[in-house]
């Protein structure tokens, strides 16, 4: 199965139909709750997909030309930026806007109407989910510069995607867990769902996993445990961030200062 065709098959009809349902929702008047609404869906979106681009290029080019993945050439167009093919760049936006519209969907029917969170609550709670997170890539970051043959593709992992996550607990913490039935289910059934599209690429050779780098335990046929923890962090990341950003509660965590910069751009953007 060529990269393209996963990428046409189960990432980009899936998006499509997604989009689809929620113009037809919005044009029924159907939108998510007005706590949900600080901007425009549309435009959140394209934000975590270049932020996704630039953030994830240099670690999975990095990936590649270390040896803990690498693709059949036969089944890409042959054209790289880096070490890594075109199709690989495009994932990374797709499943941003995948991943995003999926959230942005269940936000519709999942009910979230409830009390707005105090910027002042639970304080030591998000301190201390981040300063456990902080632990694990302390000790993933040090595995990492001691160079575990085994537990590479791991440490690299969370090494990379622990640190935005952390910022979003320590920023948001309790509006996420606000909005835990929504959080939960979009990164779960996500997750799911790239994870089993991830086994079957692997399976008919589209890319493929070198097994020296990784734990070497499959959750399903042909799925890497590191690669469904890259799937879940990765959705942690884009659900947690499209959230926090639709939140009306953000902006009351913002300091002063930054404030009049925040609402100018915003204004702008939203244009």
């Amino acid at each position: 199965m060529k990269y393209f065709g996963v990428l046409r098959r189960f990432v980009i009809l899936p998006l499509i139909v997604l989009r689809l349902l929620i113009w037809w929702e919005q044009k029924r008047g159907k939108t998510p709750p007005e706590h949900l609404q600080n901007w425009q869906e549309d435009k959140v979106l394209i934000g975590h997909a270049l932020t996704a681009v630039a953030y994830t290029t240099p670690w999975d080019n990095y990936l590649v030309a270390s040896g803990v993945w690498n693709y059949d050439h036969n089944l890409v167009n042959g054209f790289k930026i880096g070490w890594v093919p075109i199709e690989e760049y495009n994932f990374f936006w797709l499943q941003s806007l995948l991943t995003g519209s999926w959230l942005q969907f269940l936000s519709r029917h999942i009910n979230t109407d409830q009390e707005a969170a105090n910027p002042n609550t639970y304080p030591l709670a998000r301190v201390i989910v981040t300063g456990g997170l902080g632990i694990i890539w302390l000790q993933q970051f040090r595995d990492l510069i001691m160079y575990r043959e085994r537990t590479r593709y791991l440490n690299l992992i969370l090494s990379w995607a622990l640190p935005p996550i952390m910022l979003q607990t320590a920023f948001g913490g309790d509006i996420l867990w606000k909005y835990r039935k929504l959080v939960a289910t979009s990164i779960i059934t996500s997750t799911a769902y790239l994870g089993y599209i991830d086994s079957l690429a692997i399976g008919s050779g589209t890319w493929h996993i070198i097994p020296e780098k990784t734990i070497q335990w499959e959750v399903i046929d042909n799925l890497p445990f590191e690669e469904l923890l890259f799937f879940f962090l990765t959705n942690v990341l884009l659900t947690f961030g499209v959230t926090l950003v639709q939140a009306k509660e953000s902006e009351t965590r913002l300091p002063a200062f930054l404030k009049a910069r925040y609402q100018e751009f915003k204004r702008r953007w939203n244009k």
